[in-house]
């Protein structure tokens, strides 16, 4: 089958082609890198299984020039290139990703497990917050409270202040109209004194008159 698809692609390339393209050595356990086409020619070095190459050019003979990754040119025969890695690279690529994709996995695990923690400590400082907030509403009501009391009591000091001043008001009328009684008893008890008095000295002055009269009847 590969040698199928090396016959048609040799059908369908110029032997003299310069298009460079990546390919790979196919799966087999070792080939040759020869400094020429055909077996005769000096070995370069060997390529195991999965080696990659820059194909330089592919000609009719069977034979391909191709490149190293280090810079190193040869011919190799071109039935044993593939344009796709060998099963096995293709294995240890899968078992990188896959690992890789572990390790991703594990990580996104971790990095979950840390959200769902970090969530649970929001939700639990959300409830300290709110008690707190409840707290402090409580506190602000009675500062409220508090703060409203000094008004209050402006207010009935107010309320008193102004039925201190009525009071005094009142007990100033009281005063003067006492005052004015006072002077009225005064006047009345000095008036009556006089009175007495004078009909004291009235009877004073008529009583030796009656004598007097009683003794000349006599």
């Amino acid at each position: 089958m590969k040698q199928l698809i090396v016959i048609l692609t040799l059908i369908f390339v110029s032997p003299l082609s310069q298009a460079e393209d990546i390919q790979y050595v196919s799966d087999q356990l070792v080939i040759t890198l020869r400094t020429g086409q055909g077996s005769s020619y000096q070995i370069i070095r060997t390529l195991p299984t999965g080696t990659r190459l820059d194909v330089i050019e592919i000609t009719d003979t069977g034979y391909a020039k191709v490149r190293t990754e280090n810079g190193t040119e040869g011919w190799i025969r071109s039935q044993y290139l593939s344009p796709e890695p060998i099963a096995k690279i293709k294995l240890e690529a899968a078992e990188k990703k896959l690992e890789k994709l572990k390790t991703e996995n594990i990580s996104l695990r971790e990095e979950v497990q840390s959200l769902r923690k970090h969530r649970r400590e929001l939700g639990a400082e959300g409830k300290t917050l709110q008690a707190r907030l409840k707290t402090a509403e409580s506190e602000l009501s009675r500062l409220k409270q508090v703060a409203a009391k000094p008004i209050l009591l402006d207010r009935e000091n107010r309320e008193l202040q102004q039925q201190t001043i009525s009071l005094e008001k009142k007990l100033q009328m009281m005063a003067q109209e006492n005052q004015v009684l006072k002077d009225r008893s005064q006047r009345e008890w000095f008036i009556a004194g006089a009175g007495v008095l004078l009909g004291g000295m009235f009877l004073g002055l008529l009583i030796p008159k009656i004598r007097w009269k009683k003794k000349s009847n006599w």
